[in-house]
């Protein structure tokens, strides 16, 4: 089947934090998580936007939790694309959520028509995988092809964050391998990245080391060359994501940065205000 933008619809999750999806695209839909104060359910942007959620959660005398959609979300919103042939439903890693779980739960009601994707990633990384398939979409596809760049992309796709504490990644279990860190921060910068879950790659003293590791990191596996796609992502650090910005630019004036977010309440929750993450990926044919 030859698969195109009209043919074809892309849905995501609220954790690839890029909520403006179905407004710049008309094939595209995003399923919101929960985040739960208390007794309070919200849907991830569409009842808590990013900036009252950090507002909430630095006087919040309980750290918020989270919860995945239901099949049920997702039939609803696989439903609505009817008219659509083919569906991807790409989401966050499964060994950080139970979403992609109920998305595959809820596609196996509809045969063969949808196809979900386990980004093996996070937030940014899942929009820009998005993107990439929908350039092909533009072009004309196939899902042959799409299973070769969902494989590539898994493999070469990079990905660095660092947080201002593991705290909130230890308390919403979410710590995966940096956990022997925890606790012995004070003054450090943890650098770590997502390999299916939190993997630590090192330690730094501040902020201005950080940013060199970013640079070391980035430049070390990228090359200068407008294939180049580059997301960033902040937790309530807009002048972290703006340095970022300016190093993509001075290191690699060629690449397309597609993606600057804030990262949502969802992913929020677990990484913790200051978190601040870059994401690249040569989508070279």
């Amino acid at each position: 089947m030859n698969l195109t933008a009209q043919n074809t619809a892309i849905v995501l999750d609220s954790t690839a934090d890029f909520p403006e999806a179905p407004q710049r695209f008309p094939n595209w839909r995003v399923v919101p998580l929960y985040v739960l104060f208390g007794d309070e359910s919200y849907r991830d942007y569409v009842e808590l936007a990013p900036r009252e959620f950090y507002t909430r959660l630095r006087t919040a005398e309980q750290l918020p939790t989270t919860s995945q959609p239901t099949p049920g979300d997702f039939l609803q919103t696989y439903e609505e694309l009817a008219a659509y042939d083919r569906i991807y439903s790409l989401h966050i890693s499964s060994a950080l959520s139970g979403t992609y779980q109920s998305a595959t739960t809820a596609a196996a009601e509809l045969g063969d028509k949808v196809r979900t994707i386990d980004s093996e990633s996070a937030s940014a990384a899942i929009a820009m995988l998005g993107l990439a398939i929908q350039r092909r979409l533009d072009e004309g596809t196939t899902d042959d092809a799409i299973d070769a760049l969902v494989s590539r992309f898994r493999e070469h796709a990079g990905l660095i964050f660092t947080v201002d504490t593991l705290e909130f990644l230890r308390r919403g279990g979410r710590i995966g391998r940096a956990s022997a860190w925890a606790g012995q921060l004070l003054h450090v910068k943890p650098i770590l990245t997502i390999r299916r879950e939190v993997v630590p790659l090192k330690r730094v003293r501040g902020n201005q080391k950080a940013m060199q590791e970013f640079v070391s990191e980035f430049t070390s596996t990228t090359e200068d060359t407008p294939t180049l796609k580059i997301g960033i992502a902040h937790a309530d650090a807009p002048e972290r994501a703006t340095q970022l910005q300016k190093m993509v630019r001075q290191e690699r004036p060629q690449a397309e940065i597609e993606v600057v977010t804030t990262l949502g309440a969802v992913v929020g929750t677990h990484a913790g205000p200051g978190t601040v993450g870059l994401f690249w990926f040569d989508d070279r044919e």
